[in-house]
């Protein structure tokens, strides 16, 4: 009969706990829940921009794409980070190649995919026979609220990735629901904050 030591049944048990339905719906749960509420927190923050969705033409063709890029990005970032905490590559904020990497190429993302959604946006608008802002316009908001919503996530991902698998967490039921949440309201702000800078000038 094949021989099982402690440690190995330790970590049989460790691995039905970590992949039961229990402790899925357990840890995920609450953060679903807060992330229904956080849609809704943005969609009020939509519902404040009324001027500036009226004064900036194709702002509003640009939007929807603005948060789900950032949605996107931030959650794949989130579980990158899960997935190399789990390896055991990242144990702590330091000076980690495998940290670097990903944040780094988080922002590199966001600033190459905010220039072309601005392009994008601008002639989408006129091509469906709306009036548009101009592409230097609307290219700017998208950068300014997409690198600047994206630095804030990769923070709070980072940090809440490892603070969710330190307190026992597994941060893969965890980052990816909270990060859209907080990706979506940060992404809604800064986006509002980039009409309103525009309109100031």
């Amino acid at each position: 009969m094949p021989h099982h030591d402690s440690d190995d049944i330790e970590f049989e048990e460790y691995l039905g706990e970590y992949a039961s339905v229990s402790s899925i719906v357990r840890e995920a749960l609450p953060f679903q829940i807060i992330a229904t509420i956080g849609g809704v927190v943005a969609g009020i923050i939509f519902s404040g921009m009324t001027n500036e969705l009226q004064l900036i033409p194709g702002l509003i063709v640009i939007t929807p794409a603005i948060l789900g890029m950032r949605g996107n990005i931030s959650c794949t970032l989130g579980s990158r980070l899960g997935t190399a905490i789990h390896m055991g590559l990242i144990t702590r904020i330091d000076s980690n190649p495998e940290l670097l990497n990903n944040v780094s190429g988080s922002f590199l993302l966001s600033l190459i995919l905010s220039i072309v959604l601005g392009i994008l946006g601008h002639y989408v608008t006129l091509a469906l026979g709306l009036e548009s802002a101009g592409v230097f316009v609307l290219t700017f908001i998208a950068v300014i609220a997409g690198v600047t919503s994206g630095i804030i996530l990769s923070v709070v991902a980072v940090l809440l990735a490892l603070g969710m698998f330190r307190f026992g967490f597994d941060p893969d039921n965890v980052v990816t629901p909270a990060i859209a949440t907080i990706g979506d309201i940060v992404s809604m702000f800064m986006l509002m904050v980039a009409a309103k800078v525009v309109l100031a000038l």
